[in-house]
């Protein structure tokens, strides 16, 4: 039996359900446009690059902020808490007799001054000019004689930050007295002349005070020099005295801090890794207050390391 034959005329399209149906799609070999979400993806990753750069430079200027109130408010705190640990030391050595008139350790008590014109009363000054041992007071240049000693002996001072203590050096006039207490007694001496980091003091004087302090502004180009005369006889210097060091100059920096500074650093962004991570599996603002007295250590540290790079009569 054969197959049934289909006649191509008769076979009819079905028309479409109704007026409004669509049509039969067609293919089409134009190009797909890009997709509307690109631009939109590109926005925001400029918008979050941004919102970064803006927090590194808010943290930055936060941490500098800083670091000027450190230098301008909490290192005087740091200096009378200092110099009070200072002076009942000395004045218990003064008690016994045992207080250092030769070499002695760096940053040891070993004299007060006092310079009523400029309102600097029973100040302590200790053994050493580097940055550090300016942080706690008047500096006693270690290779130059004692203050009521033969020969002439060199204190440094801080003329802004950590109590600022000779910041009214340049206030005295010929004439003005200063007063020192060591362990050989108590000594006076009478302001005589003045000189600079380009004027070197001259004065035939075998037996004399020199006082140092940096220059007016906010970082010291040059030193202001104040030299005094002994009025007392000058008592004998035991000598044996260490050689001075490159930190012990005038407006010198402590190279030193530098590594310390480093480490410091380091451990306060450790700490802070920490702290995050304690956050966001712990109670946020339990880590927070349990991480705040660590953190403020560190920052503390470092900003006292970063201060003993500036020069040391800041």
């Amino acid at each position: 039996m054969s197959a049934p034959t289909i006649d191509p005329a008769s076979v009819t399209v079905p028309a479409p359900a109704g007026p409004g149906a669509a049509a039969p799609a067609r293919l089409s070999k134009a190009p797909v446009p890009a997709p509307a979400a690109a631009p939109a993806a590109g926005r925001s990753t400029a918008r979050r690059r941004f919102l970064q750069a803006a927090w590194a430079a808010s943290l930055a200027a936060a941490l500098l902020t800083g670091f000027v109130g450190y230098l301008f408010t909490l290192s005087h705190v740091q200096q009378r808490h200092s110099q009070s640990t200072s002076y009942k030391t000395f004045r218990d050595q003064l008690a016994k007799a045992v207080a250092p008139t030769g070499a002695a350790a760096d940053g040891a008590p070993v004299a007060l001054i006092d310079i009523p014109a400029i309102g600097l009363h029973q100040a302590v000054v200790v053994e050493g000019t580097t940055g550090r041992d300016l942080m706690r007071g008047p500096g006693h240049r270690r290779d130059t004689a004692l203050p009521g000693q033969q020969g002439v002996s060199v204190l440094f001072g801080r003329g802004a930050s950590f109590g600022a203590p000779f910041a009214r050096l340049s206030e005295l006039r010929v004439g003005d007295k200063i007063t020192t207490t060591t362990g050989q007694g108590r000594f006076t001496y009478t302001v005589n002349v003045y000189g600079g980091a380009d004027q070197p003091i001259t004065d035939p004087a075998r037996n004399r005070l020199v006082l140092v302090t940096g220059d007016s502004g906010w970082i010291p180009s040059g030193a202001v020099l104040i030299g005094a005369r002994l009025d007392d006889e000058a008592l004998p210097n035991p000598g044996g005295r260490p050689a001075t060091i490159a930190y012990d100059k005038a407006l010198a920096a402590d190279k030193g801090a530098l590594a310390a500074l480093q480490l410091w650093t380091l451990g306060l962004l450790g700490a802070v890794l920490a702290a995050t991570a304690a956050a966001r599996w712990w109670r946020r603002s339990a880590a927070y207050l349990s991480f705040a007295p660590v953190l403020g250590a560190l920052l503390w540290s470092v900003y006292e390391n970063a201060a003993a790079l500036l020069p040391n009569l800041y």
